[in-house]
């Protein structure tokens, strides 16, 4: 009956060849070839779940060279049509008004008890296997996973976020759009805050806004390059560029006015305005800092503190191309350009986008 199976195949009647396998399921369960067709019957009825838990089955407990090889061929032929269904819908996606402006897919932190699931389904999806998938998949922090045209990203991330998986996507021009204010020095508190600040432009003005406003607070080291003498292995005298130190970098955020306000302790004027640093502390830029830190805390008890810049740029600064779109609204003295400035100013900007 095997061969009256193959030949209803063959000449695509599948009507009958489910009848045949529908009596063959009865007599002989466990037959290999029996379960070799009814994998056809679900792959060529759509059913290509089924049809894939049959041929992986079959790889795992059959010793038959022939089936084998089929089962490897329909697994083959499985993978091919989910390829080329996932072009044609990212394809069409794409195709969407605005869906072909650049951006990125970000993956968010995920428990050590759900990543296991996570892992496998994020290998589907992503078609990696289960060992990459898991090291990709952050435990803390955020990971900068892919970028391209933002039509694609949605595609792929709506997937991961059906299977549980969180995450989000944003395009570089919602980031450019955020107006950033560079803060001086707050010249009142109370009953509204007041601050002199710059503008894109570099104006010097002032704006006012209640402290309930403020949505978020992103705070981020950025490192301070120098070159330096350094010794060799040979004793030679060479040049190396070395981090020396770390600038300070605190952003609030005004989600409905989309505009960020971004203090730095080289920028601001700790001399001026609403005294905030007690008259008799040490005159150290860090003590400063620390005390406007802890000053502005007071002011917003209720707001979340965003605090791991450093993890978000060790999965971003090698992203050269798309950081080199984004203007960073940082304004250290810099021999050299470095992708530091603009990892940050991105950060920050995710975290009022989304």
């Amino acid at each position: 009956m095997i061969e009256q199976v193959a030949i209803a195949f063959d000449h695509k009647d599948y009507q009958t060849a489910a009848k045949l396998l529908k009596q063959l399921q009865k007599e002989s369960p466990e037959n290999p070839w029996v379960q070799y067709y009814l994998g056809r019957l679900h792959e060529v009825s759509e059913k290509r779940q089924e049809a894939e838990k049959i041929y992986r089955q079959l790889l795992r407990d059959t010793t038959n060279s022939k089936i084998v090889s089929l089962a490897r061929q329909g697994l083959q032929r499985l993978q091919e049509m989910q390829l080329e269904e996932r072009q044609r819908a990212i394809s069409q996606a794409i195709a969407q008004p605005n869906n072909t402006e650049f951006g990125v897919l970000i993956l968010e932190p995920l428990s050590t008890e759900m990543k296991t699931e996570a892992s496998r389904k994020f290998a589907q999806i992503m078609q990696l296997d289960p060992y990459t998938a898991r090291l990709i998949l952050p435990s803390r922090g955020w990971r900068l996973y892919r970028t391209g045209p933002i039509g694609e990203l949605k595609f792929y991330g709506e997937q991961l976020q059906q299977a549980g998986i969180p995450c989000f996507w944003a395009t570089i021009a919602e980031i450019q759009q955020i107006q950033v204010y560079q803060v001086k020095y707050f010249q009142e508190s109370t009953p509204q805050a007041t601050i002199v600040c710059c503008n894109e432009a570099n104006q010097l003005g002032s704006l006012t806004f209640d402290w309930s406003e403020v949505t978020a607070k992103v705070v981020g080291l950025l490192p301070i390059f120098e070159q330096v003498v350094d010794v060799d292995a040979r004793r030679k005298l060479e040049w190396k560029t070395q981090i020396q130190d770390y600038a300070q970098f605190c952003d609030l955020h005004l989600l409905g006015r989309r505009c960020i306000l971004r203090l730095d302790d080289n920028g601001y004027e700790f001399q001026q305005g609403l005294e905030i640093i007690p008259q008799d502390s040490q005159n150290t830029i860090r003590i400063h800092w620390n005390s406007l830190s802890s000053w502005i805390d007071q002011q917003l008890p209720q707001v979340k503190i965003w605090s791991d810049f450093t993890s978000f740029a060790d999965t971003t600064l090698d992203q050269t191309e798309m950081l080199g779109h984004i203007k960073s609204h940082i304004h250290l003295f810099r021999r050299e350009e470095t992708n530091w400035d603009s990892a940050f100013h991105l950060y920050s900007g995710l975290v009022l986008v989304k």
